[in-house]
């Protein structure tokens, strides 16, 4: 045997033992993935997000605040009080507050100008945690749920809309912190995970629905229902920027930038998560 024949098996050889690695690994990922599906699945099952649900519908129509007003008049943007549908339409852009607003920042609207909470009153607690609720996720509950098995349909057609939205878009890739980060770092390729976090590319059209349309959610490792503000808030920890503030422009930009890439899709929340 030449020495080139003995060196062109052991490149085979090599070769095919590359390709075994390669097939091994990738099955390992798709039982992972397969499993992790299964086990998201299986929790699907009494949501306890549905308590959320029932306090936040008591939350709209109970009479609040200084001037004892339940949300009978707050506008979602579907009319004074109508909740069916609401969440599917929103960020958008309101006349009485030329701005343009997703559902957590018009609740705060209605809670300062309705119910005559100040809004350092309002946003108070916007995150649930040991020892004290939030009111204003469980109202997100309520809403939310209402639009269950709807289609977003989130528009562009006033000015200020497609501002935002293009705002929200350079967001989303722009680096910065003390790592270097963007969102685009974890959620512009597809099959990323971090443990067992799917992270999903958001720059594609499934990616941005499949995510988007899971949230607000219920948090089993953390026992409390997470809205969409609170997703955007604990990003931004991760990536080590500075603090996003609650019902900030930042926020609201991100978030038209996200729900409008999911238009078409199917709303399917609260959710429950790990």
């Amino acid at each position: 045997m030449t020495v080139m024949t003995r060196r062109a098996r052991a490149v085979a050889v090599v070769a095919m033992a590359i390709a075994g690695a390669a097939a091994t690994a990738a099955f390992a990922q798709s039982s992972t993935v397969d499993e992790i599906a299964k086990y998201r699945a299986a929790l699907q099952d009494g949501n306890p997000a549905e308590l959320w649900e029932a306090r936040g519908e008591d939350l709209w129509k109970t009479p609040r605040g200084p001037k004892k007003v339940s949300f009978a008049t707050c506008d979602l943007g579907a009319g004074p009080g109508v909740v069916k549908g609401a969440y599917a339409q929103l960020p958008k852009y309101f006349a009485d507050a030329d701005r343009v607003m997703d559902l957590e920042t018009r609740l705060v609207h209605c809670m300062v100008t309705q119910q005559g909470y100040t809004v350092a009153e309002a946003i108070k607690d916007p995150f649930g945690g040991p020892g004290k609720k939030s009111d204003i996720e469980a109202l997100v509950a309520y809403v939310t749920s209402q639009s269950r098995g709807m289609k977003m349909d989130v528009a562009l057609s006033h000015p200020k809309e497609k501002e935002v939205f293009a705002r929200g878009e350079k967001m989303f890739v722009f680096r910065g912190g003390t790592h270097d980060f963007s969102c685009a770092t974890c959620h512009a390729e597809d099959g990323k995970r971090i443990r067992l976090q799917d992270l999903p590319n958001l720059m594609t059209v499934s990616g941005a629905q499949k995510a988007y349309t899971t949230w607000p959610a219920y948090r089993v490792s953390q026992g409390e229902l997470r809205s969409f503000q609170w997703r955007l808030f604990d990003c931004f920890r991760q990536q080590r920027f500075p603090e996003l503030l609650y019902a900030s422009d930042a926020s609201i930009a991100l978030t038209m930038y996200l729900a409008r890439n999911a238009n078409g899709a199917t709303f399917d929340a609260p959710a429950i998560k790990r």
